[in-house]
This record gives structure tokens, C-alpha cells and sequence, in this order.
């Protein structure tokens, strides 16, 4: 066979579109652009689909650097919504006794996601998936945009739970649940989870199969650190991915891509 039929096929530019916010980790000598739903967007971007977020900034230098930034890697900036009053969501990060500690500052930008605007990005783009987590959820009108948007959203909804304290309940929980196809947990937030409601399985298999079948979803998708992940479906079919094998440097693991690389997977079948 031709070597060059070896080489991987260029991903079809499917539309994904993601809610929630974009922040700045503040550190004393420098500020990183983040968030679950941005660093989701980018790596579908570097994978070559067409990732749009819907989020909210203030008219700061911050937001200058995140439009930069979009610029740079290609990324569509039609849903960065610009607010007036409020600024572009910050993590203050604290260096104590060479461990950092990490404050989600309230009030910010990305709490004011506007319902109109988002329903009109929404209903342009026309996704193939839409993806979304809790902290957008913290306030009322981004937890109003979010119903909005995916009651527009008529394709799968993939639920990145990511809870951060003090900025999630059970409330927000179940009714995100309750609006999911696929949720994708760590191992300490499916022992939250499930304590939520009520399931005593006596294994992390059993209990993502009860939380599963309670809420109707066709896939549920755990981390486990080191230690690999694995996803169960609708059919109580479980696939695992063990850590990796090969000796690598790891540098950073904030924004690491699992959940995008789950989404190229379940997009292209």
C-alpha cells in the first residue's frame, strides 16, 4: 500500500457550538486564557471542525486578548458577546507554601450571557453537537440563555460537569442531567453525583449505570487521572482507555483535550 494512503483523513469542518465561560487564571506575573468550554473550542479548532462558543467578556484588556488569541488559532469570534459592566471572568490564583489556591471571582461577564443573542448565533450555526457545563449556571441570565439555547439546540447535548466550589447544587445538577445525551464526570464527581440521588451501588461501574438509566442518557464518560477513563452506554456497554504507556514529560494537564477528543470520536462515528 502507498505510504500516503496511511495518512489520516482530514476531519470534516462539523459545526460545534459550546456555552459558558472564558477565564483568565491570574497569576501574580502573568494571566492564561481558560475555561472548560474554551479549551474544549480550541482543541476542536487545532482537530479542524468549526467550534463556536457563546460566551460573554468585558471591554477590557482581557477580552483583547482572548479576540487576539481566537485570531491567531483561526477560531470563529461570532458568539463573544461584549458587556459594559462587567469584566471578563478571572481566577485569582494565590501561591501559598508552593501550592496554588484558587478564588473564581463573582460577577463577571460570562454570568450576563444574553438569551437573544445566543439564540440568534444558535439558530445561524445550526450544530451538529452543543456542548455546555455548570459555572455558566451560577446566575440567572446565563441560566436562562443556557435553557434557550438548548431548547434551540435540536442535536445531542454533551454536559461537561466540571463542578468547581462553591458555584454548583443539586438543583443545577439534575436539571443539566435531565437535558443531557452524553456527561462526561471525573471519579470524585460521580461519588457527588450519585450521592445526590440516592444510588448506594457498591462500585463506580454500578453507579454510572443507575445514574445512566435514571436519566435516560446514551453515554456516560469518567476520568480517571492517571489511570485511563472509560465510558458506558445506553446498552451498559463499557469501553476503557488505560493510562499511557509511553515515557512522556508531562508539563501541564489544564486543558488536556479529553473531552474534545471525545467529541471528534462521537461526531465521526
Amino acid at each position: 500500500m502507498p505510504l500516503h494512503n496511511l495518512q489520516p483523513k482530514r476531519l470534516a469542518k462539523k459545526n460545534v457550538v459550546l456555552f459558558g465561560e472564558v477565564l483568565a487564571d491570574i497569576f501574580p506575573d502573568q494571566s492564561v486564557l481558560g475555561g472548560a468550554p474554551f479549551n474544549v473550542a480550541r482543541h476542536l479548532q487545532a482537530f479542524d471542525l468549526h467550534p463556536v462558543m457563546i460566551s460573554r467578556t468585558g471591554n477590557d484588556l482581557l477580552r483583547d486578548e482572548l479576540l487576539r488569541e481566537m485570531d491567531r488559532l483561526g477560531m470563529d469570534t461570532l458568539g463573544i458577546q461584549c458587556d459594559q459592566n462587567h469584566p471578563t471572568g478571572q481566577v485569582q490564583v494565590h501561591m501559598e507554601n508552593g501550592n496554588h489556591r484558587f478564588t473564581i471571582l463573582p460577577d463577571q461577564a460570562y454570568d450576563h450571557i444574553h438569551a437573544g443573542i445566543a439564540h440568534m448565533i444558535t439558530m445561524s450555526i445550526k450544530p451538529e453537537l452543543v456542548y455546555f457545563g455548570t459555572l455558566a449556571q451560577r446566575s440567572m441570565p446565563s441560566r436562562l440563555a443556557l435553557d434557550k439555547f438548548l431548547s434551540d439546540s435540536k442535536c445531542p447535548h454533551f454536559f461537561d460537569i466540571n463542578l468547581r466550589q462553591p458555584w454548583y447544587n443539586k438543583h443545577t445538577v439534575r436539571r443539566s442531567l435531565m437535558r443531557s445525551d452524553i456527561v462526561k464526570m471525573n471519579e470524585d464527581e460521580l461519588e457527588i453525583v450519585t450521592s445526590y440521588f440516592k444510588i448506594n451501588a457498591p462500585t463506580p461501574l454500578l453507579k454510572a449505570k443507575a445514574l445512566l438509566d435514571q436519566f435516560e442518557l446514551k453515554y456516560l464518560l469518567v476520568t480517571c487521572g492517571e489511570h485511563g477513563a472509560w465510558l458506558i452506554n445506553q446498552q451498559h456497554e463499557t469501553y476503557n482507555a488505560g493510562p499511557a504507556t509511553q515515557k512522556q514529560i508531562i508539563v501541564d494537564t489544564v486543558g488536556a483535550g479529553d473531552v474534545a477528543v471525545i467529541i471528534i470520536g462521537l461526531l465521526h462515528d
